[in-house]
């Protein structure tokens, strides 16, 4: 099995550092092969960003997202760019404080920014909150695999706040379910 996954919003969103996590939770825990691939606007923070994460069973011949499965889309720029024309088997995580369109694809409406400020008293667990809804919407690696991979990715100090943020992003996704 292989998937495509796409993360795009503004810098400053952690949109690298959650394809990276997603990244690592698949190659090093979930024993799958992983490319992962970003690029980013000469602005580091308030510019556009995206990600993309490659994960598959078999060796991956190239390393470029052409057809994404599962979308994170946290700006309505980034949804402009990415999200607008999806195909229809897509899977869809968008912040609704920060994008307004809506796909024709499946999607789930995952308030990251919102819910991290509100419940963790900080944006910074947004990017977490969002890898919680994707492991929700598409078990694409286990709960364990994601865990490790966030608890090795985050500052010390800060691990029950990022296990409580993808606990956030699981309850927001299955509510919609």
């Amino acid at each position: 099995m292989k998937s495509e996954i796409r993360f795009s919003g503004l810098g400053g969103q952690g949109i690298i550092t959650a394809a990276v996590i997603l990244g690592r939770a698949a190659a090093l825990y979930g024993n799958k092969y992983v490319v992962q691939t970003q690029s980013y606007g000469p602005e580091a923070r308030g510019g556009a960003s995206a990600s993309a994460v490659i994960i598959s069973d078999d060796p991956i011949h190239y390393p470029k997202v052409t057809d994404p499965d599962v979308y994170a889309i946290m700006s309505q720029e980034a949804y402009n760019k990415y999200g607008s024309h999806v195909k229809n088997d897509a899977v869809m995580l968008l912040d609704p404080g920060y994008v307004t369109s809506r796909p024709a694809c499946r999607y789930y409406e995952v308030p990251a920014t919102a819910e991290a400020k509100s419940q963790l008293g900080k944006t910074v667990f947004a990017n977490v909150i969002m890898l919680g809804g994707i492991l929700e919407a598409t078990g694409i690696v286990s709960y364990d695999a994601l865990e490790h991979a966030v608890l090795d990715s985050v500052p010390k100090g800060t691990e029950e706040n990022n296990k409580r943020a993808l606990a956030i992003g699981q309850e927001l996704v299955r509510s919609q379910i």
